[in-house]
């Protein structure tokens, strides 16, 4: 059989990194050509993305991938969701594309609720409500009457935006576009009635396009850019553009009996539906009814995530005290059980800074005792992230009225075991962790099945991901079952 090698733009909200995938004999090869940092700026007080820094970084992969692969037949970004570049009138970027961290948002959220309504605005929008959503973002500039939204000709998600870069065309990708608050989830289309009555300009939103969509070939003054290397048939084409959306294409479950949780910075837990959930009961329990690739629902909810741990990582750090992810596990295994919990979605955690005292100050204000070194705070952070995960399962199975027996962990946070098994512990449910680069390889499968290298769709992606990758079975402790009850009972409260 032929081989194939496409490349794979995965970044995230702390680092990127560039994936060759060779394709043979149904089986998938990952190696990694290029790993950079992604960090926010600040500026004048508030909080950017460096996407000309990005852009250097990309072109460095694909520069990589090509010296060391050779040619590479298509290329794919995928990013973090809701955050956007404005694409002026001359086609250039319009300012600093905000961070969704930016303390500027929650006020506009509730200035949108109270123009709209939280019912009428999920019965049109089916999303989850987030301060960072795009269209909070955007009525904040609405509010300021931002020059920056009035010289805008169109708006793009990042990776829609570098994908621009890439090949002159502006479109924005289904799964990324419907973390913004702005799609009708059921019609697949802009909610325009919402924008209208915001104050929020028509012209400013592009085309939409689904996952899988070619989009062409490398501009000519890219290639010129890079010449001497042979980029002049590779191909860009339109991934699961949200890193969620292409992590869940690659989670490798069978069947429907099972729930999946993308583990990193972020964690994001729910299943695959055929048609939106717009309900009650949806949103009671504040879930999101997001793209997915072949026109599914990501029917979901955001969780903290990792980023209690990675904030606590970088505190330390800057103090002089400098730990591995590892290291911060073990000291976490040898801590007291249940000493002190958290609400991970605590409002205090979204921005960055002070994370050991965030979560002391949590502790101290509601009566507990507080973590007395910093394996008493990655336990409180990895133990609290856990009783989430079974909170937000029961809030997904009383909102869909069915159980589910299997919890499929993806993502860099699978090489937490720890973590993997308080989850399998808190839930009672049979965990399965892996692959680690789910994201990077949902990227790449739908880029294989546009161009014919996959045939079958999904099932058969997941089949490829099965035969390639292993993964790793956690068994709940069932002599912890009570512990973790009570530990519940008290999350419960805190929460």
């Amino acid at each position: 059989m032929a081989t194939d090698r496409l490349l794979a733009f995965d970044l995230g909200a702390s680092s990127g990194r560039a994936l060759i995938g060779t394709f043979h004999d149904q089986r998938i090869e990952l190696q990694e050509v290029h790993r950079f940092v992604n960090r926010p700026v600040q500026c004048l007080g508030r909080l950017h993305w460096d996407t000309g820094f990005l852009w250097e970084e990309l072109k460095t992969g694909l520069r990589n991938a090509v010296r060391d692969y050779g040619k590479v037949r298509a290329l794919g970004v995928d990013t973090w969701g809701v955050d956007i570049g404005l694409i002026g009138r001359g086609g250039g970027l319009v300012g600093v594309p905000f961070h969704y961290r930016d303390e500027r948002n929650p006020a506009a959220m509730e200035a949108v609720f109270n123009k709209l309504g939280k019912e009428p605005l999920f019965q049109r929008t089916g999303l989850q409500f987030l301060p960072f959503n795009t269209l909070f973002q955007l009525y904040a500039m609405v509010e300021d009457q931002a020059p920056q939204l009035q010289a805008t000709d169109k708006i793009l998600w990042i990776a829609d935006l570098l994908h621009y870069w890439f090949t002159g065309r502006i479109a924005a990708e289904y799964t990324l576009a419907s973390t913004g608050q702005m799609l009708d989830p059921r019609t697949r289309d802009w909610a325009y009635d919402v924008l209208d009555s915001l104050g929020i300009p028509r012209h400013i939103l592009p085309e939409i396009v689904q996952p899988g969509t070619i989009l062409g070939s490398l501009t000519q003054d890219l290639q010129k850019e890079l010449a001497g290397y042979d980029l002049a048939d590779t191909l860009v084409v339109t991934p699961a553009t949200h890193d969620t959306g292409a992590a869940v294409a690659a989670v490798p479950g069978r069947g429907d009996d099972w729930v999946y949780l993308s583990s990193g910075t972020w964690s994001l837990m729910g299943v695959e539906l055929a048609e939106p959930r717009i309900d009650a009961a949806a949103l009671q329990n504040n879930f999101t009814n997001e793209g997915g690739v072949e026109g599914t629902i990501r029917f979901l909810k955001n969780i903290a995530g990792l980023w209690l741990v990675q904030e606590c990582r970088r505190y330390w750090a800057e103090a002089g005290h400098e730990f591995s992810f590892g290291q911060l596990v073990s000291m976490a295994r040898e801590a007291p059980a249940f000493r002190c919990l958290v609400n991970p979605d605590h409002p205090s955690f979204l921005a960055p800074g002070q994370m050991p005292a965030k979560i002391t100050d949590l502790c101290r204000q509601s009566a507990q005792p507080t973590p007395e070194n910093e394996g008493q705070t990655i336990r409180c952070a990895l133990e609290s992230l856990a009783l989430r995960y079974r909170q937000v399962l029961e809030q997904l199975e009383q909102t869909l009225g069915r159980t589910y027996s299997t919890i499929h962990i993806v993502g860099g946070g699978t090489q937490n075991k720890l973590l993997c098994q308080f989850t399998a512990d808190a839930t009672g449910r049979e965990v399965v962790a892996g692959p680690v680069e789910a994201t990077a390889l949902g990227n790449l499968i739908v880029q294989a099945s546009a161009l014919g290298i996959i045939t079958g769709g999904r099932a058969e992606a997941r089949e490829w991901i099965r035969h390639s990758f292993p993964v790793e079975n956690y068994t709940p402790n069932r002599s912890t079952t009570a512990d973790w009850n009570s530990a519940f009972q008290r999350f419960l409260d805190l929460a």
